[in-house]
């Protein structure tokens, strides 16, 4: 089964407090492993616009340059990676992941948010989570992760400190009856 394009909502009590309570994009999912990003977790003081700033990039100080990065995954944490609406085209580098997601993590991108022509809509990420052959469906196994259908709206619209409960209810499950505890029937 590939889960590209679509998000694992970690479960309560998964053992990785890493992952406590987040929800994450999967970029690609292999037979190799997969690779995501974490969409609910925003960077402890950091915003768009510093990023920028350390790349000599100057922002559009009104539209660009107050967008929260996000922690993306524990891999990787120095390397940015823009998760987007796929109407953004200027870069040949960028992954189209599905009708509605795109994935661009070159500097181009940046420079094009920087000016407000980058894509309409955008999540900035430092680092991603990343998964070897045959782990995210082990882990899925042992009842870490949920799986739902990605959607802009859940995405990109909805709050961060939201987007877990949202993504659970979107399935039908109530945030509050989850246990830590898995059982085996």
């Amino acid at each position: 089964m590939n889960l590209t394009g679509k998000l694992l909502i970690a479960m309560p009590g998964m053992g990785d407090e890493r992952f406590e309570h987040t929800v994450i994009f999967l970029c690609s999912h292999t037979e190799d492993g997969a690779m995501g990003l974490i969409v609910n977790k925003t960077a402890p003081d950091v915003q768009l616009g510093d990023l920028l700033r350390q790349l000599d990039i100057t922002p559009d100080p009104v539209t660009r340059g107050q967008i929260p990065v996000r922690f993306g995954g524990p891999v990787e944490t120095q390397r940015g990676f823009v998760l987007h609406t796929p109407d953004y085209e200027a870069s040949l580098n960028s992954l189209h992941v599905s009708e509605t997601f795109s994935m661009t993590a070159t500097l181009d991108i940046l420079e094009d948010i920087a000016i407000g022509q980058g894509p309409d809509q955008v999540l900035m990420m430092l680092g991603y989570a990343g998964w070897g052959a045959g782990q995210l469906e082990g882990e899925i196994g042992l009842n870490g992760w949920l799986t739902v259908e990605a959607t802009a709206g859940l995405v990109f619209d909805t709050d961060d400190d939201q987007k877990w409960g949202a993504a659970l209810q979107s399935i039908g499950v109530d945030p509050l009856g989850l246990s830590s505890e898995a059982g085996h029937a």
